[in-house]
Parts: structure tokens; sequence; C-alpha cells
């Protein structure tokens, strides 16, 4: 049983010129709970979650209708700065992208961002970012070491204490896993359901395995439209619509 709600989406539209791509998406995302987004590609995933920390603004020729409400407020409304939106709501992408800097000076970029230069609090943030990320125990005595020499999984999971280390509320995976090998993907997994009991997490994925095993509830996204949505066990096991079972059953996509 849900109770708390992150956000509510009603009659999402977005375009890229001329060109449409998400067609009026109502849903609601519970928090304290991992949301999973599945689909073919070019279905609109990854277009979905990047509009809802407002990163597709940045983009020449983006254009919205429809509403985002995020904890009561429009992150679309003219008064909201959409800088802050990205900082409450963190995005971590689908190859790991870490600063070319050391360790220690990835995680604590986004505080130095926001004014922090006390160089006891940068400590403790970034030791317990990186504490959140379960990626302490093998770079506490490397932080100085430059972030690239760590391997793919370590990388993402830096870039997921990157994330968390300027306090956000939700965060945003697009593909996280996609180039990783299984062990590194079973550690992130593991993360990820650690990490839902203090952020609501939503997750693009084309593993469909790794959306029974790890979410909530899963949204199925077919040429921009949300087809179904609701618990991931029913999804899995009873979905009401044709082209989910189409789609989970290996007959499309």
């Amino acid at each position: 049983m849900v109770d708390k709600i992150a956000f509510e989406i009603k009659d999402l539209n977005t375009w890229f010129g001329e060109t449409q791509v998400l067609k009026k998406i109502t849903l609601t995302i519970p928090r304290n709970h991992i949301t999973s987004i599945i689909g073919p590609s070019g279905c609109g995933k990854s277009t979905f979650i990047r509009s809802i920390n407002r990163i597709n603004d940045t983009i020449p020729g983006f254009r919205l209708s429809g509403s985002v409400v995020f904890e009561g407020m429009d992150i679309y409304d003219k008064r909201v700065d959409p800088i802050e939106i990205r900082f409450k709501i963190g995005m971590v992408f689908q190859k790991p992208n870490p600063f070319p800097k050391s360790i220690y000076d990835n995680v604590a970029y986004g505080p130095r961002i926001r004014g922090i230069r006390d160089r006891v609090l940068l400590d403790k943030i970034v030791e317990e970012s990186i504490q959140k990320a379960a990626l302490w125990i093998e770079v506490k005595d490397k932080l100085a070491k430059n972030a690239l020499s760590l391997s793919g999984g370590q990388q993402q999971r830096l870039c997921i204490a990157r994330a968390l280390a300027v306090n956000p509320e939700v965060l945003l995976l697009d593909e996280p896993c996609s180039a990783l090998d299984p062990i590194s993907t079973g550690k992130i997994e593991e993360l990820l359901l650690d990490l839902k009991q203090q952020y609501t997490i939503i997750v693009v994925t084309h593993n469909m395995q790794q959306a029974a095993r790890i979410s909530d509830f899963t949204g199925y996204f077919l040429l921009g439209e949300l087809i179904e949505f609701g618990d991931t066990a029913r999804i899995f096991t009873i979905p009401k619509d044709k082209r989910t079972e189409d789609y989970i059953t290996g007959r499309y996509g």
C-alpha cells in the first residue's frame, strides 16, 4: 500500500522540434520505492525521466505540455529554478561518466558548487556519500587517485555517490547497468534496494529480469505512450494489456 507520492504526472507531451516523443503520459510515482520504466528502444523512456528533472531543457527545440508535480510543486512553473530541481532529483547515466579528477573531488564537486568550502564538512559528505554507494571499503585509501582508474562498476557507484552528495530526494538512473558485467550489476542492484529506504528511485532498463528483481512498480512504454503501469509482480504475471504481455514474453521488441 502506497501512502506517499513523489510525482504526479498528468498529460505530459514532449517534442524535439516538430517530432513528438511523449504522448499524454499520466501516472503517479510513489515515494521511497523503486519504479522501473521498460519498453523497446526509441519508445521515450529516457526522454521521460529526463523530463522529470528538467535535463531536456538544455536541448535546443525541446518543448513540453502537461504537468510534472513533484512533492506538490509543478517543476515547470516559471518560478521554479531548474538547477535546484536537478539537485533535488539527481541523475545517473548509462555510461559511467566520472570527471577526470580524484575520487574525492568527484564526490565533493556538487557540494562545492553549492558553496560548501569547509574541509571537515566536505570530508564528512564525501565519506558518507561513498559509504551510501557501497564503495567506501574499496576506495577509502585511494581518494586522491584519479576516478578514471576505477573499474566500470566502481565508476558507476562513484557516479551514484556523486549524485547523493548534494542530498537529493530522488535518484534517476538511465540504463545504469547496461555497460557492466553481471557481478557489478548485482552490486548496483543490491545498492538500489538499500537506497530506496531513503530515496525515491526511478530506473530505465532494457533488462526485464532486472526490473522484475528490484522494482516495486513498473511502467511499460511503447511509441511514446504509457501502455500500462502498476505493481511489478502484477505487470509481469497478469498484465492487463496484450501489448505489455507481448513485450514481456518476447513476442515484441
